[in-house]
């Protein structure tokens, strides 16, 4: 007896170490008086460590952002969006986009104007998700509080009502790593570099190569001596950094981070890039040349003839001016790039490094001229350098296009049409290189140099690398780019319905149950209803694993690519259990009539269908991440102890082999 006694100790014991609920981040609000009728209502979310928590800028079929939500009232009017600090921005592999997110500590601010001196509180609410590197939660919902006060800030706190659940089941030991927390230097050290090589492109283009001898016979003539002349050039390549630094500045502040956190998803953005991008391309490839008006390069240059530091700076404006057809496209793709990717400082760190790549070679030269013997003369590969760097900005332009799409969901740009554009893109630079195309400005092409064979060979590798993405290839060297392999006309492929084992086809809709879908990309026959799933799993006598997941959790889609997939779980997942997968996030509003009062809420109604498979997991499983999976028979009863983020196939694998053999 002692013995059954210390076991039911055991199990009670590691059952409630394995189900708990969660809750890693604690709110509190206060207020800040800025004038006698405008406050700033404060949000400030306190995170657990290994915890992070999205923006409210995240990108369309990405995580759940963070959204906040005010009582509407004749008392006071919003000011403007809730702004939020700068965060950590990271490009993530499986939702294949950039994800900014929180850490520790994360503050958003509301700004209001008082229209009534009678309002004290105001009432608002916010909706959010965290993940950690094994688990993500639901949506989740928590009042806020505001208290006005006339004298100074009062601070509340808002916390998620805790719940008293009886425990049992097992232990869950799961290894988490903590964020790295200079993601967001990453991506800004990406700008610089990208910027940096963009910047000796431009050099290699007609408008500005040539320009290079030019600065140093000014140089010559102006310096009396070697010391003046390093002197000069070391002023004239400062100030070309000082000029395309204040128009990355100019943006910057134009812009503002708000503007800039939005960009990757507001969809007229992504539109007029796309717009701009053609246009720079179409440039390039000598349809028309952009320049600004004469009358700026005349004024200019009578300011660079009066010498001295002044002159050195106007010319080396007067360079920014006169190579303007060249380089404004390129700085042009380059600012719009940096501006989208949401940090208020990208286009400052851009125009750095495109500045820099541009001022070194002029100033060394300025100040050696003997150098220029060395350097290559001009010629028609100056022309195709600038017909290359065209081609890469129409490819270029269809990543906005694509952006703008996903965000209105229309499908036009879908997986295989945006590769099929890129491989006419680069198979038409691969004939151009090799001179079976010619453009207006083109010199007449009797030979091909090494160089330029060279470099159709690798456009036309890359061309023919990109045809099998037609047919489900991942094609993970521009992973960053298409669509994402479930955003297309066949998630398998083209003309490609079937994967792995089992005996379901994608296109036998004859043999789909009642209630039941074909699993992207895996051909899983999988139930999104309890009921119907239930039922059909007694009708075949089967055993049902409950996947309780969510469109956005980044673990989810790990097991699904990583475990899921493999030889030994694709077909027990296809011909051993029904699936039954309940999204936590689905954010369709339940059917009249099927409206539930929360238990977890006293007084608040659940507005989604996600809101009730997340308190169903909650209530009867005590836990409340995901993914967690769980073995039932048709009795709802567990057939072994449920499962979460298990990255190990082995250990997957045997978890399902027991609670089938527990089945049978």
């Amino acid at each position: 007896m002692k013995k059954i006694v210390l076991l039911l100790s055991l199990l009670i014991l590691s059952y409630s170490s394995f189900s708990q609920i969660h809750d890693p981040v604690k709110w509190s609000t206060s207020t800040e008086k800025i004038s006698d009728s405008t406050y700033n209502l404060v949000v400030q979310a306190t995170i657990d460590q290994n915890w992070h928590l999205y923006s409210q800028n995240v990108p369309e079929d990405g995580p759940i952002p963070t959204t906040f939500s005010f009582e509407k009232s004749t008392d006071y009017e919003l000011v403007g969006n809730t702004s939020e600090e700068e965060g950590h921005t990271v490009f993530d592999s499986v939702f294949e986009m950039e994800i900014k997110y929180f850490e520790n500590k994360a503050t958003f601010k509301q700004q209001i104007k008082m229209l009534s001196t009678n309002a004290s509180t105001i009432v608002g609410e916010v909706e959010f998700m965290v993940c950690d590197d094994a688990s993500c939660l639901p949506p989740t919902f928590v009042d806020l509080n505001f208290q006005i006060s006339k004298s100074k800030a009062v601070i509340s706190e808002n916390k998620i009502e805790e719940i008293d659940f009886s425990v049992k089941g097992v232990t869950e030991t799961v290894n988490v790593t903590e964020v790295p927390k200079k993601e967001s230097d990453k991506s800004l050290l990406i700008i610089f570099i990208i910027a940096f090589f963009s910047g000796f492109a431009a050099l290699l283009t007609p408008c500005v190569f040539p320009m290079i001898p030019m600065t140093v016979s000014f140089f010559t003539k102006q310096s009396k001596s070697k010391a003046d002349g390093i002197k000069n050039a070391i002023i004239y390549g400062a100030s070309i950094v000082i000029i395309y630094v204040l128009l990355g500045t100019l943006v910057s502040a134009v812009f503002g981070a708000d503007a800039l956190n939005a960009l990757s998803t507001n969809v007229w953005f992504n539109i007029i890039f796309f717009l701009l991008l053609v246009i720079f391309a179409v440039s390039f490839l000598g349809a028309f040349e952009i320049v600004l008006p004469s009358s700026w390069g005349t004024n200019v240059d009578a300011q660079a003839d009066k010498g001295g530091i002044i002159g050195i700076f106007f010319m080396a404006l007067a360079l920014a001016i006169v190579s303007f057809s060249c380089t404004g496209p390129i700085v042009g793709t380059l600012l719009v790039e940096a501006a989208a990717g949401g940090n208020q400082i990208g286009p400052i760190v851009g125009m750095l490094g495109f500045s820099l790549a541009l001022a070194i070679p002029f100033a060394l030269f300025a100040a050696f001229p003997g150098w220029l013997n060395s350097l290559p003369k001009s010629g028609g590969w100056l022309n195709t350098v600038k017909v290359v760097l065209g081609f890469l900005e129409l490819a270029l332009a269809f990543k906005f296009l694509s952006n703008a799409d996903l965000v209105l969901q229309l499908h036009w740009l879908e997986r295989e049409v945006f590769l099929a554009i890129w491989i006419a893109i680069f198979g038409a630079l691969a004939f151009y290189l090799f001179g079976k195309i010619q453009l207006p400005h083109d010199s007449p092409l009797t030979h091909i140099s090494v160089g330029r064979l060279s470099l159709g060979l690798i456009t036309l590798s890359f061309t023919i690398y990109m045809i099998p993405g037609l047919w489900g290839a991942p094609l993970n060297l521009i992973s960053a780019f298409p669509p994402a392999q479930h955003y297309a006309e066949s998630p398998y492929g083209v003309g490609f319905t079937k994967l792995g084992g089992g005996n379901l086809s994608g296109k036998n809709h004859a043999e789909i149950p009642d209630g039941a879908h074909i699993m992207a990309p895996h051909n899983i026959l999988a139930f999104n209803d309890y009921d119907k799933g239930l039922a059909y799993a007694k009708k075949v006598n089967k055993p049902v694993m409950i996947d309780f997941t969510g469109h956005a959790c980044v673990n989810c889609r790990k097991m699904e690519q990583n475990v899921w997939a493999k030889d030994k779980i694709l077909p027990i997942l296809k011909n051993d259990i029904v699936l039954i997968s309940l999204y936590v996030d689905d954010k369709r509003k339940l059917p009249v009539g099927e409206e539930l009062d929360s238990q977890l809420r006293p007084g608040k109604k659940l507005k989604y269908i996600g809101q009730k498979w997340s308190e169903f997991q909650t209530i009867k499983y005590k836990a409340n991440a995901q993914p967690f999976y769980v073995l039932m028979n048709h009795n709802e009863e567990n057939l072994i102890n449920p499962a979460a983020y298990t990255p190990n196939v082995d250990e997957y694998y045997n978890w399902l082999k027991e609670g089938i053999a527990n089945f049978k």
